[in-house]
Protein backbone atom coordinates (compact mmCIF):
# COMPACT_ATOMS: atom_id res chain seq x y z
CA UNK A 1 0.00 0.00 0.00
CA UNK A 2 2.65 2.57 1.32
CA UNK A 3 4.81 1.55 -2.05
CA UNK A 4 1.43 2.22 -4.13
CA UNK A 5 1.36 5.55 -2.69
CA UNK A 6 5.00 6.64 -3.15
CA UNK A 7 4.56 5.82 -6.72
CA UNK A 8 1.42 7.82 -7.68
CA UNK A 9 3.28 10.67 -5.60
CA UNK A 10 6.53 10.11 -7.65
CA UNK A 11 4.62 10.46 -10.21
CA UNK A 12 2.41 13.18 -9.99
CA UNK A 13 5.37 15.67 -8.99
CA UNK A 14 7.70 14.37 -12.15
CA UNK A 15 4.22 15.53 -14.08
CA UNK A 16 4.36 18.77 -12.40
CA UNK A 17 8.42 19.10 -12.42
CA UNK A 18 8.30 18.22 -16.29
CA UNK A 19 5.48 21.29 -16.68
CA UNK A 20 7.76 23.87 -14.58
CA UNK A 21 10.28 22.45 -16.87
CA UNK A 22 8.67 23.60 -20.04
CA UNK A 23 7.82 26.80 -18.31
CA UNK A 24 11.59 27.09 -17.84
CA UNK A 25 12.44 26.77 -21.35
CA UNK A 26 9.68 29.01 -22.42
CA UNK A 27 10.70 31.73 -20.16
CA UNK A 28 13.94 31.26 -20.75
CA UNK A 29 14.29 31.57 -24.21
CA UNK A 30 12.48 34.97 -24.18
CA UNK A 31 14.45 36.14 -21.20
CA UNK A 32 17.39 35.75 -23.84
CA UNK A 33 15.72 37.10 -27.01
CA UNK A 34 14.60 40.16 -25.24
CA UNK A 35 17.68 41.01 -22.12
CA UNK A 36 20.74 38.71 -23.17
CA UNK A 37 20.66 38.91 -26.56
CA UNK A 38 20.09 42.74 -27.45
CA UNK A 39 22.52 43.44 -24.95
CA UNK A 40 25.39 41.10 -26.82
CA UNK A 41 24.56 43.29 -30.25
CA UNK A 42 25.43 46.40 -27.69
CA UNK A 43 28.52 45.04 -26.19
CA UNK A 44 29.93 43.21 -29.22
CA UNK A 45 30.48 44.58 -32.91
CA UNK A 46 31.70 42.08 -35.20
CA UNK A 47 28.85 39.61 -36.08
CA UNK A 48 30.82 37.04 -36.15
CA UNK A 49 32.24 37.32 -32.68
CA UNK A 50 28.47 37.94 -31.25
CA UNK A 51 27.73 34.83 -33.12
CA UNK A 52 30.09 32.71 -31.38
CA UNK A 53 29.34 34.61 -27.82
CA UNK A 54 25.91 33.50 -28.78
CA UNK A 55 26.15 30.24 -29.15
CA UNK A 56 27.91 30.08 -26.32
CA UNK A 57 25.59 31.27 -24.21
CA UNK A 58 23.21 28.76 -25.31
CA UNK A 59 25.14 25.79 -25.02
CA UNK A 60 25.86 27.19 -21.06
CA UNK A 61 21.89 27.73 -20.85
CA UNK A 62 20.88 24.08 -21.88
CA UNK A 63 23.49 22.70 -19.84
CA UNK A 64 21.99 24.40 -16.62
CA UNK A 65 18.65 23.47 -17.87
CA UNK A 66 20.07 19.50 -18.52
CA UNK A 67 20.99 19.90 -15.25
CA UNK A 68 17.88 21.73 -13.63
CA UNK A 69 15.76 18.89 -15.28
CA UNK A 70 17.70 16.06 -13.43
CA UNK A 71 17.48 18.08 -10.43
CA UNK A 72 14.28 17.87 -10.38
CA UNK A 73 13.41 14.55 -10.71
CA UNK A 74 12.91 14.56 -14.31
CA UNK A 75 15.36 12.34 -15.57
CA UNK A 76 19.05 11.29 -15.48
CA UNK A 77 21.45 11.02 -18.37
CA UNK A 78 24.33 8.91 -19.06
CA UNK A 79 27.24 10.19 -21.59
CA UNK A 80 29.95 8.27 -23.33
CA UNK A 81 32.51 8.99 -25.44
CA UNK A 82 32.49 12.98 -24.92
CA UNK A 83 36.04 13.34 -26.05
CA UNK A 84 35.02 12.09 -29.58
CA UNK A 85 33.37 15.51 -29.60
CA UNK A 86 36.18 18.12 -28.46
CA UNK A 87 36.82 18.30 -32.30
CA UNK A 88 35.78 21.04 -34.40
CA UNK A 89 34.27 20.84 -37.79
CA UNK A 90 32.28 17.62 -37.08
CA UNK A 91 29.50 16.27 -39.09
CA UNK A 92 27.59 15.27 -35.87
CA UNK A 93 24.62 12.40 -36.82
CA UNK A 94 22.14 11.13 -34.68
CA UNK A 95 19.33 9.59 -33.88
CA UNK A 96 15.89 11.42 -32.71
CA UNK A 97 13.40 9.55 -30.31
CA UNK A 98 12.53 12.97 -28.04
CA UNK A 99 11.25 15.74 -28.06
CA UNK A 100 14.86 17.43 -26.15
CA UNK A 101 17.83 15.39 -28.31
CA UNK A 102 18.54 18.51 -28.99
CA UNK A 103 18.82 20.13 -26.09
CA UNK A 104 20.89 17.48 -24.69
CA UNK A 105 23.87 17.62 -27.63
CA UNK A 106 23.78 21.47 -27.62
CA UNK A 107 24.68 21.39 -24.34
CA UNK A 108 27.51 19.30 -24.77
CA UNK A 109 28.50 20.20 -28.33
CA UNK A 110 31.24 23.29 -28.26
CA UNK A 111 30.66 25.67 -30.95
CA UNK A 112 27.58 23.81 -32.61
CA UNK A 113 25.40 24.79 -35.55
CA UNK A 114 22.39 22.85 -36.55
CA UNK A 115 19.30 22.99 -38.86
CA UNK A 116 16.25 24.42 -37.50
CA UNK A 117 12.66 24.67 -38.63
CA UNK A 118 11.45 28.00 -39.95
CA UNK A 119 8.66 27.78 -37.80
CA UNK A 120 11.05 28.32 -34.85
CA UNK A 121 12.27 31.37 -36.50
CA UNK A 122 9.06 33.13 -35.66
CA UNK A 123 8.30 31.70 -32.18
CA UNK A 124 8.21 34.31 -29.74
CA UNK A 125 10.60 32.10 -27.54
CA UNK A 126 13.23 30.46 -30.02
CA UNK A 127 12.98 32.83 -32.39
CA UNK A 128 15.62 35.51 -30.72
CA UNK A 129 18.08 32.83 -29.49
CA UNK A 130 17.63 31.20 -32.50
CA UNK A 131 18.61 34.17 -34.98
CA UNK A 132 21.19 35.47 -32.42
CA UNK A 133 23.01 32.47 -32.82
CA UNK A 134 22.74 32.36 -36.73
CA UNK A 135 21.79 28.79 -36.98
CA UNK A 136 20.77 27.29 -40.32
CA UNK A 137 16.68 27.94 -41.82
CA UNK A 138 15.35 24.51 -43.16
CA UNK A 139 13.36 26.91 -45.60
CA UNK A 140 16.42 27.97 -47.75
CA UNK A 141 15.19 25.23 -50.17
CA UNK A 142 18.10 24.36 -52.62
CA UNK A 143 20.54 26.52 -50.47
CA UNK A 144 20.43 24.59 -47.48
CA UNK A 145 23.23 22.21 -48.57
CA UNK A 146 25.75 24.54 -48.95
CA UNK A 147 25.01 26.62 -45.90
CA UNK A 148 25.95 23.08 -44.14
CA UNK A 149 28.78 22.75 -45.95
CA UNK A 150 29.84 26.16 -45.40
CA UNK A 151 29.26 25.98 -41.26
CA UNK A 152 31.69 22.96 -41.45
CA UNK A 153 34.37 24.55 -43.59
CA UNK A 154 34.14 27.39 -40.74
CA UNK A 155 34.99 24.95 -38.68
CA UNK A 156 30.96 24.70 -36.62
CA UNK A 157 30.02 21.31 -35.25
CA UNK A 158 26.98 20.76 -37.34
CA UNK A 159 24.47 18.38 -35.57
CA UNK A 160 21.90 16.84 -37.98
CA UNK A 161 19.16 14.19 -37.60
CA UNK A 162 18.87 12.21 -40.70
CA UNK A 163 15.56 11.13 -40.02
CA UNK A 164 14.37 14.98 -40.18
CA UNK A 165 12.22 14.21 -37.30
CA UNK A 166 11.14 12.72 -34.18
CA UNK A 167 11.14 8.50 -34.52
CA UNK A 168 7.56 7.66 -35.15
CA UNK A 169 5.68 5.52 -31.79
CA UNK A 170 6.68 2.19 -34.11
CA UNK A 171 10.14 2.74 -33.53
CA UNK A 172 10.78 2.35 -36.91
CA UNK A 173 13.95 4.76 -37.96
CA UNK A 174 13.55 6.35 -42.17
CA UNK A 175 16.16 8.29 -42.94
CA UNK A 176 16.07 11.25 -45.53
CA UNK A 177 18.51 11.83 -47.87
CA UNK A 178 19.92 15.10 -46.42
CA UNK A 179 22.06 13.93 -44.00
CA UNK A 180 24.02 12.08 -47.06
CA UNK A 181 23.92 14.89 -49.43
CA UNK A 182 25.62 17.24 -46.70
CA UNK A 183 28.26 14.41 -46.03
CA UNK A 184 28.92 13.43 -49.61
CA UNK A 185 28.84 16.94 -50.80
CA UNK A 186 30.84 17.90 -48.71
CA UNK A 187 33.62 15.36 -48.52
CA UNK A 188 32.71 14.98 -44.76
CA UNK A 189 33.86 11.66 -42.52
CA UNK A 190 30.35 11.50 -39.95
CA UNK A 191 30.36 11.37 -35.96
CA UNK A 192 27.40 9.45 -35.24
CA UNK A 193 25.67 9.66 -31.78
CA UNK A 194 23.30 6.92 -30.49
CA UNK A 195 20.88 8.18 -28.06
CA UNK A 196 18.26 6.06 -26.01
CA UNK A 197 15.42 7.16 -23.68
CA UNK A 198 14.09 4.45 -21.63
CA UNK A 199 11.17 4.59 -20.50
CA UNK A 200 10.56 6.60 -24.12
CA UNK A 201 8.56 10.05 -23.57
CA UNK A 202 8.36 12.91 -25.08
CA UNK A 203 8.10 10.88 -28.40
CA UNK A 204 6.61 11.99 -31.56
CA UNK A 205 2.51 13.24 -30.96
CA UNK A 206 2.94 12.26 -27.20
CA UNK A 207 1.67 14.60 -25.07
CA UNK A 208 4.14 15.77 -22.09
CA UNK A 209 2.05 14.90 -19.22
CA UNK A 210 2.04 11.66 -20.11
CA UNK A 211 5.10 10.73 -18.26
CA UNK A 212 6.74 7.80 -17.89
CA UNK A 213 5.80 5.63 -14.59
CA UNK A 214 9.41 5.83 -13.65
CA UNK A 215 11.89 8.53 -14.13
CA UNK A 216 13.69 8.43 -17.27
CA UNK A 217 17.35 7.93 -18.10
CA UNK A 218 18.85 9.66 -21.72
CA UNK A 219 21.47 7.57 -22.73
CA UNK A 220 23.95 9.36 -25.25
CA UNK A 221 26.65 7.04 -26.74
CA UNK A 222 29.19 9.13 -28.93
CA UNK A 223 30.46 6.08 -31.93
CA UNK A 224 33.61 5.99 -33.90
CA UNK A 225 33.71 8.32 -36.90
CA UNK A 226 32.40 6.86 -40.46
CA UNK A 227 34.44 7.51 -43.41
CA UNK A 228 32.85 9.04 -46.03
CA UNK A 229 35.54 7.64 -48.76
CA UNK A 230 33.82 4.18 -49.38
CA UNK A 231 30.94 6.00 -50.81
CA UNK A 232 32.15 8.53 -53.07
CA UNK A 233 35.19 6.07 -54.74
CA UNK A 234 35.08 4.40 -57.72
CA UNK A 235 33.63 7.32 -59.99
CA UNK A 236 29.97 6.85 -58.09
CA UNK A 237 27.91 10.19 -58.88
CA UNK A 238 27.08 12.45 -55.80
CA UNK A 239 23.21 11.06 -56.15
CA UNK A 240 24.02 7.29 -56.42
CA UNK A 241 26.96 7.92 -53.22
CA UNK A 242 24.05 10.05 -51.45
CA UNK A 243 21.33 7.23 -52.16
CA UNK A 244 23.69 4.47 -51.07
CA UNK A 245 24.82 6.12 -47.40
CA UNK A 246 21.53 6.53 -46.93
CA UNK A 247 20.68 3.48 -47.14
CA UNK A 248 23.81 2.50 -45.01
CA UNK A 249 22.72 5.04 -42.58
CA UNK A 250 19.07 3.22 -41.96
CA UNK A 251 20.78 -0.03 -41.52
CA UNK A 252 23.49 1.55 -39.18
CA UNK A 253 21.14 3.12 -36.89
CA UNK A 254 18.82 0.57 -36.97
CA UNK A 255 20.89 -2.03 -36.05
CA UNK A 256 22.27 0.61 -33.00
CA UNK A 257 18.97 0.88 -31.72
CA UNK A 258 18.10 -2.51 -31.89
CA UNK A 259 21.23 -4.26 -30.36
CA UNK A 260 20.80 -1.53 -27.40
CA UNK A 261 17.07 -2.33 -26.91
Amino acid sequence: MLDAVAARLSLYWRVFATGLSFVVFGVGGLALRIVVFPLLNLMVRRPERRVVLAREVIRRAFRAYVDLMRALGVLHYEIRGLDKLERGGLLILANHPTLIDTVFLMAFVKNADCIVKGALWNNPFTGGPVRAAGYINNEGGAELVKDCIASLERGNNLIVFPEGTRTGADGVISMKRGAANIAVRGARDMTPVLIRCDPLTLGKGEKWWRVPPRRVLIRIDVQDDLAIQGFTGGGASEVMAARQLTDFLQNYFTGKCQSHA
